[in-house]
């Protein structure tokens, strides 16, 4: 069996061993976002240290644990604190979580993540749904023997953002009063942040935000078939957009003044995306 598949089944037996839940959505918070999961009427709660294998997250305000219960009459599990790249994981490890909730019965995969701005138009603390993004420089967690019974050898990405999704997003957001704007993310590895020169390339490329999740995952999710949408909370400037100098502690303080009207949209979204499961 392959290594990847094989460590992924253990792990996915682990789950079932202590839970018994099936999600339907499946959340994933980002740096700052861990407190949405104070508003999920909760059924269970499982350690990620409790999982055999299961990669740990070690970044300051991901507390590392899945949370299963209902936003409110949705079934979902919600991924307070994901595994980062620049952790030191291999990237298979990275994206297994990501894996691991299509296994337990999410249809889709709702990623949020803190990141730095590039558009000239944005400001910290506003909101970028992604509508699709560059990946150049994490590797591709579908590098290797692929895993058959994910998914196709070559998965199309045409569409990895689902277009439904994107509508309900945006209906959300317009009927909840919350400006959100749209575009290109990239990832990078980290765990530095980018440099002037760095931003100036991506901007060059068409990309709006940068940070150092997300792709990866979003790649994972589509290769096993998985409705995927994204929101991004735009925590600083990037790089050369400011003279300020950029740190972690900014990101998590301007995520957490950002956090009421994030728990507002991604509690109606959910709610709404009843519509497509």
């Amino acid at each position: 069996m392959n290594p990847v598949y094989e460590k992924l089944m253990k792990c996915y037996e682990s789950f079932q061993s202590k839970i018994d839940f099936r999600p339907e959505v499946a959340i994933v918070l980002g740096s700052g976002l861990g407190d949405y999961a104070n508003d999920i009427r909760v059924e269970a709660e499982l350690d990620y240290h409790e999982i055999e294998g299961f990669p740990i997250s070690t970044v300051p305000g991901h507390a590392g644990k899945f949370i299963f219960g209902y936003v409110n009459d949705v079934p979902v599990v919600c991924m307070k604190g994901r595994v980062h790249y620049y952790e030191g994981y291999p990237i298979s490890d990275v994206v297994l979580p990501a894996r691991l909730m299509k296994l337990m019965g999410a249809k889709i995969l709702f990623l949020t993540n803190a990141s730095g701005g590039i558009n000239p138009s944005f400001t910290a603390g506003d909101f970028m749904m992604l509508n699709d993004h560059v990946s150049l420089w994490a590797p591709n967690p579908l590098i290797g023997a692929n895993i058959d019974e994910l998914g196709v050898r070559f998965p199309d990405m045409t569409h990895v953002y689902d277009g439904d999704l994107q509508d309900i997003l945006r209906r959300t957001a317009k009927e909840s009063g919350i400006t959100l704007k749209e575009g290109v993310y990239a990832q990078l590895t980290g765990p530095s942040f980018e440099s002037p020169a760095e931003i100036q390339l991506l901007h060059k490329l068409g990309v709006d935000a940068v940070g150092m999740s997300t792709v990866v995952e979003a790649i994972a999710a589509n290769h096993m078939g998985m409705k995927i949408c994204c929101i991004s909370c735009v925590c600083n400037l990037a790089a050369g957009m400011t003279a300020n100098p950029l740190t972690h502690e900014e990101v998590q303080e301007a995520a957490n003044a950002a956090a009421p009207k994030f728990r507002r949209l991604v509690t109606e979204a959910v709610t709404n995306f009843k519509q497509v499961l």
